[in-house]
């Protein structure tokens, strides 16, 4: 996702990848450079749902955190249409929960029509209802289709 050598890496992987734009290490590293002020000892699941807070009370530069990540999300499914054929991504996780994730929804499809025009007819981006937004890695995992030869 990200081309720069001194980008976010992966705790686990040490690589520069997706989920440092689209998860909750995104949400806090986007609110923090924007001048969000969170207590050191805070981790980031409790970061996350300070964010959210802010959200639902109405506060902009919560608001313009997601707007960041929606964005993030409308140039990295054109990217990743480089690579896959896609036709429906469903975004899920903590992340989308409440307004936050409707902005991320309206902001990535934004993207995809003014960025992308010829991608943005082809590629259909969805949030599930609420109680799914949250538990998005058991959908997905339900979601794998089976290898040949699994048992």
């Amino acid at each position: 996702m990200d081309y720069r050598p001194d980008g976010p890496q992966d705790e686990w992987s040490g690589d520069c990848v997706g989920a440092q734009y689209f998860s909750q290490q995104a949400t806090n590293r986007v609110a923090v450079s924007a001048g969000m002020k969170f207590p050191e000892n805070m981790d980031l699941p409790e970061r996350l749902v300070e964010l959210q807070k802010k959200m639902a009370a109405g506060d902009p530069l919560a608001a313009q955190v997601y707007e960041t990540i929606g964005t993030y999300v409308g140039y990295g499914v054109a990217h990743y249409a480089d690579f896959y054929e896609l036709k429906h991504v469903l975004i899920l996780g903590r992340v989308t929960t409440g307004k936050g994730g409707d902005i991320i929804l309206s902001k990535a499809q934004e993207v995809l029509r003014r960025e992308f025009p010829e991608r943005a007819g082809k590629i259909f981006i969805a949030l599930p209802d609420e109680k799914s937004r949250r538990v998005g890695q058991s959908i997905a995992a339900a979601s794998l289709p089976s290898l040949e030869g699994d048992k």
